[in-house]
Order: C-alpha cells, then structure tokens, then sequence
C-alpha cells in the first residue's frame, strides 16, 4: 500500500486524538486504539482521511498481539507506532493503593514495551519505520505525588534511550516526547478549571511532534522536550 499507516494508542482524547487529526490531515491512514470504543469513533469523526477503530486493552499482551497482527494483515505494515496510552494517578506515595500502582505501570511501561515489541520486528524487516514514545517530562524530573508515575515514565525512557542503541544502525527510528502539563483528561479532578487552562493544548504539541517527525537531510530528530511557561 502506498498510504502510509501510523497506530496511535490513547487516541480516544487529549493528545492521542490530536495527532490522529494532525496525521490525518498530512494523509495517513490513522489507526485508532484504546479501550473505550465510544471516544473512538468521537476522534474519528474528526478525521479528514481513511481511518480504522479498534479497541484494546495495552497492559494485556494478549489484547496488543491480537490487534497489532489485525493492522498489520488489514494494512500490510505499519508505518508508525505511537506509544500514546498512559494512567496517573497523583497521590503521595503512601496514600497511593496497589491496584493504582498497577495500573500505572502496566499502562504506561508495561503497554509500551509490549505494543513496540508488537510491532518492531515488521519495522525491522523492512528496515525502516517510527516508534513514537510519549514519555512526560516527569520521566526526567522526579516530581512529589508522582512517585510511581515518575518511575514508570524514567522506565519508558530507558526502555526507549537503550531500544535506540540496539537499532542505532538500522533504518529503525525512535523519537522520545518529554512534554509538561498539557489541558487534557489525564488529571480528572486533579486540578481546578483556572491552573488547567494554564496548560499547554494537546494540538500544538502534537504539531510540534509532526514538525520533528519531517525527514530532512542530513539530519534526525531522536527527542524533543516542551516545557510549560513557569
């Protein structure tokens, strides 16, 4: 297919429904994942180009292998991987119960690693394709009621910064995101109206992300950082 194909997990809202738009419009076929069908087709709706919904649960290995090798049979490859999905829960960490210390790191890390695992070998045959990690700015800068946040977001980093080193010589290309606090539904009741709208917007950073993506001559991009105004 000459159409090229990005996955995007988390794509229901916030920043993961920003790319699919963004991708949509540079003439993707955008697949859109996550675990709630009706948010989905919400995303969908927004979209200017050919798309597919399919739900799946990331911290399930099973779940991710299944979808993963219905894209890659509808789609013939994928193009772009986009490790989006991810859970905070901001409690200190003694507060913090184990079903949410769970829940935190099975999404965020766990879900990351098996979707790339997913994916990667047909990446690797064609020798080219992009892993896109979502990591958070918390995943450099340790922050108090994010413990575990922290350390499944400094995992997703490693996992990401070693996985480079591993495909450094093939046509294989991670790109790590490390953004601030963006307006979306990830902090539930967390913080009141007036400091979210402080926040930056999920669709300027996900145009930033895009920006970084372009290929361009004698050069790559293998991170970026957006911070917020103090």
């Amino acid at each position: 297919m000459t159409e090229k194909t990005v996955v995007i997990t988390g794509a229901g809202s916030g920043l993961g429904a920003s790319l699919a738009k963004q991708f949509s419009v540079c003439g993707y076929h955008v697949c859109l994942l996550g675990r709630t069908q009706d948010k989905l087709i919400r995303t969908a709706s927004k979209l200017e180009n050919d798309h597919s919904i399919y739900e799946v649960d990331v911290t399930s290995l099973t779940s991710v292998h299944h979808v993963m090798k219905r894209i890659q049979e509808a789609r013939g490859s994928i193009d772009c991987l986009i490790n989006n999905a991810g859970v905070g829960v901001f409690k200190y960490f003694g507060d913090l119960k184990p079903k949410e210390i769970d829940q935190m790191i099975d999404t965020n890390l766990k879900g990351t690693i098996y979707c790339t695992q997913e994916v990667l070998a047909g990446m690797k045959e064609k020798n080219r394709g992009t892993i896109v990690n979502i990591v958070s700015a918390s995943g450099k800068v340790a922050k108090e009621t994010e413990s575990v946040y922290s350390a499944s977001k400094f995992g997703v980093r490693g996992f990401s910064d070693a996985l480079a080193l591993e495909l450094k010589n093939s046509g294989v290309q991670i790109f790590s995101v490390y953004m601030g606090n963006m307006k979306t539904d990830l902090w539930g009741d967390e913080h009141p109206e007036g400091q979210l709208n402080n926040y930056m917007d999920p669709d300027d950073v996900a145009e930033i992300i895009i920006e970084n993506l372009k290929p361009r001559k004698h050069l790559y991009v293998t991170d970026v950082t957006i911070l917020n105004h103090v």
